[in-house]
């Protein structure tokens, strides 16, 4: 209930609740204050009532923009995220005020989405906007419901089972060889070889690189843990023929320029539907191939759950009836 209080000719109204701090206000009449405390009770009740200090959070663009600096810019990989939400903020759910944000809105955002980019993109900005609700009620003072909660989300595709194909393999590192950007192809044939993603091999420093025991250190990975991988006789004469870059990196370029050679290398080859990310997918079907088990070839790629190991033992079937005799 709502407590009334005249003073100097005005009246002040004030609510207490156990989920809140002290909510207060003061009108010139108290017809206005009663109108106000009956609407502040019912937003409360329904989920729907911002603290004042969250004014500058109305909308769910105005709650990203806050996320975005101050949660996404702590996670690894920030720049990917800070840039997914960036793009979240052009779209017109970004201007829906919070206190109307409701499960509709998230499901048409779904659904427009889901047109142009693929189940699993959609799911990843789902989770942010939860989480950025989620962090709006603990911490930010907003008082909303998580509407993401109710909806449905996209169901992943399956894995991709890409490999490298016939000559695709030689087509592309021929290419490779006469691009402006000298270390793309080194990098490349360091994708087959070792299994390390796109993040782990542009963080690559030579400080990281011990030639004598054949092994490459990565401080950092994607799933947070250290990870030590062992490198081939073909790694060390790739890595052989590097020059040393002033910065320590092995590949002193951006994901952003290493994204743009390899689109426009694909393309004019005409090869379809090969991303650089299949290039850890070919490299750990050819460990099994090698004849390396489950556990050995998860201690190189730094698989956590073995079972997602099953759909990187995409075995050609010509090669397994070789074996068969």
């Amino acid at each position: 209930m709502a407590a009334y209080r005249k003073r100097n000719n005005k009246w002040n109204v004030q609510i207490r609740k156990s989920e809140y701090p002290l909510i207060s206000k003061t009108f010139a009449h108290k017809r206005d204050a009663q109108n106000w405390a009956v609407a502040t009770e019912r937003q409360i009740q329904l989920g729907e009532y911002m603290l004042e200090g969250a004014c500058k959070l109305e909308t769910l663009g105005g709650l990203l923009e806050k996320y975005k600096i101050e949660v996404s810019i702590r996670k690894r990989g920030a720049d990917v995220e800070v840039s997914r939400i960036s793009k979240m903020q052009r779209h017109p759910v970004a201007s829906v005020q919070l206190h109307k944000l409701s499960s509709i809105h998230v499901t048409e955002y779904r659904d427009s989405r889901l047109k142009v980019v693929s189940g699993t993109t959609v799911k990843k900005e789902l989770q942010i906007i939860s989480h950025a609700l989620e962090i709006g009620r603990k911490e930010w003072g907003i008082n909303k419901k998580n509407v993401v909660s109710d909806v449905t989300k996209p169901r992943e595709p399956r894995g991709r089972e890409r490999r490298l194909e016939g000559d695709e393999e030689r087509r592309l590192l021929e290419a490779l060889s006469g691009s402006d950007n000298y270390w793309i192809r080194p990098l490349v044939e360091l994708a087959i070889e070792t299994g390390m993603r796109r993040g782990e091999l542009l963080s690559l420093t030579w400080q990281n690189i011990d030639v004598t025991k054949r092994t490459a250190h990565l401080p950092i990975t994607k799933n947070g843990d250290s990870r030590t991988i062992p490198l081939s006789s073909k790694s060390i004469r790739i890595l052989s023929y590097l020059p040393r870059h002033m910065n320590g990196r092995l590949f002193p370029i951006s994901s952003e320029a290493l994204r743009g050679v390899w689109r426009r290398t694909t393309n004019k080859l005409g090869i379809e539907d090969l991303r650089f990310h299949d290039l850890r997918h070919e490299a750990t079907s050819r460990f099994f191939e090698k004849g390396l088990n489950v556990m050995e070839v998860a201690a190189i790629t730094g698989h956590k759950d073995l079972r997602m190991l099953q759909r990187y033992t995409h075995l050609r079937a010509e090669d397994l009836a070789k074996k068969l005799g």
